[in-house]
């Protein structure tokens, strides 16, 4: 289940305009902003973007009345769904009853704690807290991947498909690969959003692009990168390396002298850093990108 980061206007809903005073459902309604995948052959796609396996554990993000959830657990997956809505909490947990491999926790899912083993992260997740979910995943030690149904304009940007990155994506590069999977029209939503949604998958890399020792000083330098200051990546970092290694990291990573930081490829990131920082070249085999080798 999505839900819209803005209130939906009356006219967007089926059916005739509600007379009368709203009562306290119809409030909190309006308020999450819910938006129920309804199509089945569209949760179908859902869940074989999530590739869970038999014992797998998937942790659910906003599950609703439990139509994913269901789906999931019918792959013989092991599934936690949090659900925050009283109402929809109910709902979920009957549609579960008797389902023996899925835990219903009525609660929020940011508040979380994350499994102490390898576990995965799904959902039709809330538009008007995206953001905040990716960080919880990207925060969580055992988390493998993560296949989370947002807002189109969301993924996109999220996953460079605009030619241009963004520094949570840059910062993460090393040790999540970002990219932006099928795209779900409006009209597969009831109530119908405004927008259409896709797939933003997170997976977590088998071998990190850096060595662990690495990770702090690389998102230190990608937020210098990102801090705006003299127009330019190059102008940024000579703030606080010399000019020379900072014109060498540029080229051995393929990046021209007045490119904006916006325009650099997470992969040119993780070669500049190198340079940079004087960590040995990218070697074919240590977990790095083909296109961070090819730079």
């Amino acid at each position: 289940m999505n839900r819209d980061s803005t209130p939906r206007a009356s006219a967007d809903s089926a059916g005739p305009r509600r007379q009368g005073p709203r009562t306290a459902r119809d409030r909190a309604r309006r308020i999450l902003g819910q938006n129920f995948l309804a199509h089945p052959h569209a949760i179908d796609r859902l869940v074989r973007a999530v590739g869970a396996r038999p014992r797998d554990l998937v942790v659910e993000v906003g599950a609703g009345d439990g139509r994913l959830t269901a789906a999931l657990a019918a792959c013989g997956t092991h599934v936690i769904a949090y659900e925050i809505d009283p109402v929809l909490a109910g709902r979920l947990r009957e549609r579960c009853a008797d389902l023996p491999n899925v835990r219903c926790v009525r609660g929020d899912f940011l508040r979380a704690r994350p499994p102490r083993g390898p576990f995965a992260v799904a959902g039709n997740i809330p538009y008007s807290v995206t953001s905040p979910i990716v960080r919880w995943c990207l925060r969580a030690p055992g988390l493998t991947s993560a296949t989370l149904l947002t807002q189109l304009e969301y993924a996109r940007k999220r996953t460079g498909d605009y030619g241009r990155w963004s520094l949570v994506t840059v910062q993460s590069w090393p040790l999540f690969e970002w990219r932006l999977g099928e795209r779900f029209g409006r009209e597969l939503f009831r109530p119908v959003p405004r927008v259409d949604s896709a797939i933003l998958r997170l997976e977590r890399r088998a071998r990190p692009l850096l060595p662990a020792s690495a990770l702090a000083d690389y998102r230190r330098c990608v937020a210098l990168g990102f801090s705006g200051v003299g127009g330019t990546l190059r102008a940024s970092l000579q703030r606080e390396h010399p000019r020379g290694r900072v014109d060498a990291a540029l080229r051995a990573a393929g990046v021209e002298r007045h490119t904006v930081v916006a325009f650099v490829h997470p992969d040119q990131w993780v070669r500049l850093f190198r340079v940079l920082h004087g960590l040995p070249p990218v070697r074919d085999g240590d977990g790095a990108s083909a296109a961070t080798r090819s730079t």
